[in-house]
């Protein structure tokens, strides 16, 4: 989906068309959304002054999405907050609203579902589509199935996707963003060296920021440079699995399917500090914090109907060096309670004399619930550590 939360508040905002935006930090409260609404009149009626600037935003927040107009600015999703209003002052800020974006998630899914049943969900704005057999999916070499489900999309929902079309799915993803917005763009196993190899390297899903400097510091910079490498040189220099991975995908090769249906490995919960706190100074501020996410994840827990037995903790520093620390208890869990004992276990195992940014938990090893595995009888041992000691656990917060 195209710039997918931005392109949902512009439903609700079309007077914002064309516009820098961001979507990210606070949510706003409905009556300041309302304000200077004209008597009798709809959110399309709010005048575009009436809306917050990026100029004026104060806080740790961090970008989600932004408009393409914004993104010209260099502006993007999981950049502070402060840092874009350096470059984009003029940009106007929305919050988020993931009930609403998770809503027309649900109906654009839908809508593909009905025209081509293979679907892989990858989140709330994306999924991958097998049209092998599906009636005129070979049509234009897909071209045709793909306007069909673009339309489709477009007259349910009012919003527009980008879908790229390849004889598999790591050529694919690249293609989907050759032509944003609104945009199709097929690949044919022969269009290898003149449309991916000369992409840069990190265009490639799964070579990260760390990878693709090193590969800078051979001198690798694009697809096709990788692909000039010899597979041993790139398992000596990026180890078995990585390096045998590299020379297959910068040739193209991906024999994953489309898969249906799959089994989340974990769950989490975190939030990002408006200032830094203190495990002393701010203890009982963190430990609500703390008290909160926990039950936050022990409801999406039970929510979508999953258990986990491994229980862990992130925090973010004011040097921003992260720590995790988890622990496996000896039977399946959603309660809230015994997440929050379990991670405050782990929080002693991590130093606490630096402030803290940033503060999350996550159950991992999930089950679903009721299925043979999570109803198996308990072990031994692990339990008992995790429900001992709550009073020492508070005490850190």
């Amino acid at each position: 989906m195209d710039a997918f939360y931005a392109s949902v508040e512009l439903l609700r905002y079309p007077q914002l068309k064309g516009k820098a935006v961001v979507i990210g930090g606070g949510r706003r409260r409905v009556d300041e959304a309302i304000r200077n609404l004209p008597e009798g009149g709809t959110l399309a009626d709010i005048p575009v002054e009436a809306f917050p600037l990026l100029k004026d935003y104060t806080g740790r927040g961090v970008i989600t999405t932004a408009t393409y107009p914004a993104r010209q600015f260099g502006v993007g999703s999981a950049m502070g907050l402060m840092k874009a209003a350096k470059l984009c002052p003029q940009a106007i800020i929305l919050p988020v609203d993931f009930d609403e974006y998770r809503r027309y998630s649900r109906t654009f899914k839908k809508i593909i579902l009905e025209v081509a049943p293979l679907m892989e969900d990858r989140g709330v704005d994306e999924v991958y589509i097998d049209f092998t057999d599906v009636p005129g999916g070979q049509r234009e070499g897909g071209r045709s199935l793909a306007r069909l489900l673009q339309k489709a999309i477009f007259d349910a929902t009012g919003l527009t996707c980008s879908i790229g079309v390849a004889p598999n799915k790591l050529i694919a993803k690249m293609a989907s963003e050759f032509n944003k917005p609104n945009g199709i763009s097929v690949v044919y196993e022969d269009d290898l060296e003149k449309l991916i190899w000369p992409l840069p390297c990190r265009k490639v899903n799964g070579i990260g920021p760390k990878a693709d400097e090193k590969l800078k510091r051979f001198g690798i910079e694009t697809v096709g440079q990788l692909a000039a490498r010899d597979r041993d040189w790139l398992v000596a220099n990026f180890g078995k699995a990585t390096g045998a991975w590299m020379h297959e995908v910068s040739w193209g090769r991906d024999s994953r399917p489309v898969v249906t249906e799959s089994e989340p490995v974990s769950m989490s919960r975190e939030t990002t500090f408006d200032r830094d706190l203190h495990a002393v100074r701010d203890r009982a501020e963190l430990g609500a914090i703390f008290t909160q996410l926990c039950e936050q994840l022990a409801a999406d827990l039970q929510r979508k109907g999953y258990v986990g037995k491994t229980i862990g903790i992130k925090l973010r520093y004011d040097d921003f060096r992260i720590a995790t620390r988890d622990q496996t208890i000896d039977r399946f869990t959603d309660d809230a309670k015994t997440i929050r004992q379990t991670g405050g276990l782990c929080l002693k195992r991590v130093p606490l004399e630096r402030p803290l940014r940033l503060l999350g938990v996550r159950v991992g090893a999930l089950a679903k619930a009721g299925s043979p595995e999570a109803l198996a009888p308990a072990g031994s041992g692990a339990h008992r550590a995790a429900a001992e000691p709550v009073a020492t656990t508070a005490s850190l917060f």
